[in-house]
């Protein structure tokens, strides 16, 4: 879908230019011409990208700044000036802005630093997205992990896993199907790979499988991969 972008510009050449240089990046455009009617529109309007003159009659761009980064959404603000100090660009940055370009400035230029922003924007959702997954329950047959309560169910029953098991469990469960060597347990959820220690790996599994298993004998959920490893059962 087409990105929206929010640009509050007072010179009509450059508002001109910039809005048609958007369009070529399939942007949606809106253009406001003042610091308080583009402050008004910013808190109203939800954007992609937020291209915001310093120098704007009524209110100037680093109080917008500061006002758009108050509010709970948050939206990349490229900022444009006419002022080329090290102390602008700097304050600038310091109020929230992605990033600063300073006039004269060429389209090219211009798009270059647009799509580096909604690159980074892009990049920032998408880890925020599966920092939430990584978050969720994860259930398989009768077992509920419950990775933010750090708690795992059995047919509604509370398990008395240790702080280790339980690591031990949600570390097999994010990868259903995916078969872990001892030293590769060892690593990512004792954080050590000590080959003389992999008897450390063995317990731990055994003691998880008479809390977890119906018949610890013959595992439903955590497998053993005969000279290979471990397995959390696909579901």
């Amino acid at each position: 879908m087409p990105r929206r972008v929010l640009v509050i510009e007072d010179d009509p050449d450059i508002g001109r230019l910039v809005t048609l240089q958007l369009a070529e990046l399939d942007c949606e455009c809106r253009l406001m011409t003042d610091g308080v009617s583009g402050l008004a529109e910013g808190e109203a309007g939800h954007y992609d990208l937020v291209i915001l003159d310093l120098m704007l009659p009524r209110m100037d761009g680093l109080q917008i700044c500061r006002r758009l980064r108050a509010l709970p959404h948050y939206t990349p603000i490229l900022m444009l000036t006419a002022k080329s100090s090290e102390l602008d660009r700097v304050l600038g940055l310091e109020l929230g802005a992605d990033d600063y370009l300073t006039k004269p400035f060429s389209m090219l230029e211009l798009a270059a630093r647009v799509k580096a922003v909604f690159r980074r924007a892009d990049l920032q959702q998408a880890t925020a997205e599966r920092a939430q997954q990584a978050q969720q329950p994860i259930e398989a047959g009768g077992l509920r992990i419950d990775l933010q309560r750090h708690e795992a169910l059995l047919d509604g029953r509370r398990l008395d896993l240790t702080a280790k098991e339980f690591e031990l469990l949600a570390y097999f469960a994010r990868s259903p199907g995916r078969v872990h060597t001892r030293a590769q347990l060892l690593d990512q959820v004792w954080g050590y790979s000590h080959s003389g220690y992999e008897h450390t790996v063995n317990s731990h599994i055994n003691r998880l499988r008479n809390k977890i298993e119906r018949d610890p004998g013959n595992p439903d959920y955590i497998q053993t991969v005969w000279g290979v490893g471990y397995r959390f059962a696909e579901r």
